[in-house]
């Protein structure tokens, strides 16, 4: 072989179709995670029907997470074995009927098992496994790809309340899943049968663009476990403003419409800080990178005890959002750095199955904690604790990654 192909990158790694590709994911990351936040936003209107409480209510929302979790893995687990277009073909029709089949529930209890056992696990295709499907597809610029594929979800999260009240307001919360069940059936299918070529080789090491893995004084499990601590305890703190800031408005006298406003404020921060956040991880790396979002993150949820009036409201929403954004794919980032590619689906689905059992944990935990105290302010002080164990944990993989970087050196 000439010195000439050993440069040239693999077909397709870095290439104009791998930036397509990362398009074309981003779409239907974007149509997909209506799954996570749909729920969010009928939440009230949930409760007000059914008559239950606001833990019963948060349910079917927890259920919708424990779905996702298991759905990262199995899913995760199929796409190292047989490419994404497969299993994200079968998991969009999941997704649709769920939410067809939910519209049409007559108690909590089927609302909430249609959110698990179809949303829950048919939108899990347009998160870790798409992750770990578009880090394959990029070497020099894998931190941006990963988080603009992970970038998806929160545009889903900007994009998604806003238009789900107007229809809500006309037409009911059952005629809005409905509508949106069809919509994810016409879209989704095409935009994943545009995903069916098969993953690339890695570029042959030491050729311009490459990327081995990075030496770190722990074993794969025990960076496995490190990972999932962390990804648990920064997810359920996560959880408490994302998951319950509509309600919370409402308990303030706000209304639904600001609460659903703020939501799509902090995830159009969330957007931004993700896409910053893999510039940042291509130049400082994805461990730093991590406890600066973290800290950050922590930060600004003790802004939502002091801060309640509504402009202030909107203020530290759009703060967290542009806070916590690019943590999470900060994780799967690491993940292809310090382990094997050919196990991405699974190590990564495992530690993305954390976060989500984070957010499911956190966002029903926040629910109980206010029909204890009828108050949130008890719920953001457990989330700035669980934030915590969170740094901890990051504090450990960033003093393990500088030994090995001197030991190296």
């Amino acid at each position: 072989m000439t010195r000439t192909d050993l440069s040239r990158p693999s077909p397709g790694i870095d290439s104009s179709y791998a930036w397509m590709r990362l398009a074309i994911s981003m779409l239907l990351a974007t149509i997909g995670a209506v799954g996570m936040w749909a729920v969010v936003v009928v939440l009230p209107a949930v409760q007000a029907e059914f008559g239950v409480d606001r833990a019963a209510a948060s349910m079917p929302y927890t259920a919708t997470m424990v779905g996702f979790a298991a759905g990262n893995v199995l899913v995760g687990r199929a796409i190292d074995r047989m490419g994404y277009w497969i299993p994200a073909l079968l998991s969009s029709i999941a997704l649709s009927a769920g939410l067809l089949l939910a519209a049409l529930s007559t108690s909590i209890l089927q609302f909430t098992l249609a959110q698990g056992l179809l949303i829950g696990v048919g939108t899990s295709v347009i998160f870790g496994p798409l992750i770990a499907d578009i880090s394959h597809w990029f070497n020099r610029r894998r931190g941006v790809a990963v988080t603009a594929a992970a970038a998806g979800n929160y545009l889903a999260g900007a994009i998604w309340p806003t238009i789900m009240p107007t229809l809500m307001k006309a037409e009911g919360w059952r005629f809005t899943y409905a509508a949106i069940g069809i919509f994810c059936l016409v879209t989704m299918v095409p935009l994943v049968l545009m995903l069916r070529r098969g993953a690339p080789e890695a570029a042959a090491a030491g050729s311009p663009g490459s990327r081995t893995v990075q030496p770190i004084s722990l074993s794969p499990a025990a960076l496995q476990v490190l990972l999932v601590v962390a990804g648990l305890g920064c997810c359920v703190a996560m959880s408490m403003p994302q998951v319950h800031i509509v309600a919370y408005c409402m308990d303030l006298g706000y209304g639904v419409a600001h609460g659903a406003d703020m939501l799509s404020i902090m995830m159009a921060g969330g957007v931004v800080s993700r896409l910053a956040s893999g510039f940042l991880a291509d130049h400082i790396g994805a461990v730093w990178t991590l406890m600066i979002g973290s800290v950050l993150q922590c930060l600004s949820l003790l802004f939502y005890i002091p801060f309640d009036g509504l402009a202030s409201l909107y203020v530290v929403s759009l703060v967290f959002g542009l806070s916590q954004g690019g943590i999470v794919p900060c994780y799967a980032i690491i993940v292809r750095d310090y382990m094997p590619a050919k196990e991405a689906g699974q190590r990564i689905g495992i530690v993305m199955m954390a976060t989500i059992f984070g957010m499911a944990i956190g966002g029903w935990m926040s629910g109980w904690i206010y029909d204890l105290t009828g108050s949130y302010a008890a719920a953001f002080l457990n989330g700035i604790a669980w934030n915590l164990l969170n740094l901890l944990a990051i504090g450990l993989l960033v003093w393990k990654a500088r030994r090995s970087a001197a030991v190296m050196a």
